[in-house]
């Protein structure tokens, strides 16, 4: 029979115990709903709104974003803090539930050119990610962006390549404005790990810089873009009978971008490129899509986008997927239209590939008649692209900082 003092610790033990568990739980709660892959992006006025988009391992009715401007007297308990609320969801694959959940919330009612400090989390956990900074559009005429491809990869070491040439882009342009991607973000677009590596490696520069992404072949499989889409907060204006957040366009500046998927529904947004092309009104037309016409080959499915790019006198067209560094002469009609480092009066449209910026290199292709710069490096690269007005200057270099090419256009 146990004794009274026995008893009593025995007591002691199991308080402990259980209150050790209590708090393991609570902790292992509080994780789960930590925020990562967190990346913002464009989804409607650039200078008075701003998008978001955060994982989570568990569910979290309370996820929330909040922002202030940067040194907001009061911190997060300002009068002045900005609050919206996520939609939240559930990822699913292949009918079963990954364990994962997507948030994606929209800050509106922003002020021009002004910088803010955000967080996104849990208010009921109390939970939440590190701050950073973005700065919105002062509706500008001048500014800068980067233009990237295909980070496809699998491995830590694959991304930790994409990571390198975001810092080497921005070393090159620190006041770039959002980043282009063309597509092919990841190997196995249901590899979460390599999307959580994808975010992880260049996570200073895409909680910052919006990152607008095309969709690729390695994005989209047989019809289903699920896994690619629910990791980015896109404009809901897209063609119809495409995947939402594989098509859409988005406005900065002078500069009106239109997004096409290479993968499905090719004739289907025919109809939609002629609309927003009527539409258009801004200096600048650039398009962008995976697979292009005029890359390191060529891409004939695409003959009646091209046809609406002559006759709607596109700039340039950005695309991917050849993983090899191409530039077209200003093509129309079928034919070389001007000269290849500049281009005036927009007598033709020029179609780049900016090689990879992940770890994949494929072999160079043939030469042909459009070619006007095409070539193997083997070394990860990256675009920056300056509008000033009525001058568009392209410069593509590689990760060690050598410029390797280089053109003007200009209305």
């Amino acid at each position: 029979m146990l004794k009274k003092r026995d008893l009593l610790i025995l007591s002691g033990l199991i308080v402990l115990l259980t209150a050790a568990v209590l708090v393991t739980n609570w902790l292992q709660s509080k994780q789960a709903v930590i925020p990562y892959a967190v990346v913002t992006t464009i989804t409607g006025d650039a200078g008075t709104s701003r998008a978001f988009t955060w994982y989570t391992e568990s569910k979290d009715s309370s996820a929330v974003v909040q922002v202030m401007e940067r040194d907001e007297d009061g911190g997060w308990e300002s009068e002045r803090m900005i609050e919206a609320a996520a939609v939240s969801t559930a990822i699913v694959n292949d009918g079963k539930s990954s364990g994962y959940f997507v948030h994606k919330a929209t800050v509106e009612g922003l002020s021009l050119g002004t910088t803010y400090s955000y967080r996104v989390g849990s208010k009921e956990q109390d939970s939440w990610s590190g701050a950073a900074q973005f700065t919105t559009s002062t509706k500008t005429d001048s500014f800068q962006f980067l233009y990237v491809a295909d980070s496809q990869g699998e491995t830590e070491a694959d991304f930790e390549l994409w990571g390198k040439t975001l810092n080497a882009a921005f070393q090159h342009y620190p006041e770039a404005s959002f980043i282009v991607h063309t597509g092919d973000a990841v190997e196995e677009p249901g590899d979460e790990q390599a999307w959580t590596y994808f975010f992880e490696k260049a996570q200073k520069w895409l909680t910052q810089i919006p990152l607008m992404p095309a969709t690729g072949n390695h994005d989209e499989i047989d019809g289903d873009a699920s896994a690619f889409t629910s990791h980015f907060n896109l404009p809901d204006n897209g063609a119809e009978g495409s995947l939402p957040g594989t098509t859409y366009t988005f406005q900065y500046g002078n500069a009106l971008f239109i997004y096409l998927n290479s993968e499905s529904n090719i004739d289907g947004q025919t109809k939609w490129l002629r609309e927003r092309l009527e539409q258009a009104d801004q200096e600048w037309i650039i398009a962008v899509m995976h697979q292009g016409p005029y890359g390191g080959k060529r891409k004939k499915a695409l003959n009646d986008w091209v046809e609406l790019f002559d006759e709607y006198k596109v700039d340039l067209v950005l695309q991917g997927h050849n993983h090899e560094y191409s530039r077209s002469y200003p093509l129309r009609n079928g034919e070389i239209a001007g000269d290849a480092q500049k281009v005036l009066e927009r007598a033709g449209t020029i179609y780049a590939v900016a090689n990879t910026s992940g770890q994949k290199f494929n072999a160079k292709k043939k030469d042909l008649f459009y070619h006007a710069v095409h070539f193997q490096n083997e070394k990860q690269m990256f675009v920056g692209i300056t509008i000033n007005g009525k001058q568009l200057v392209y410069e593509a270099y590689d990760v060690e900082g050598q410029k390797l090419d280089e053109f003007v256009l200009q209305h």
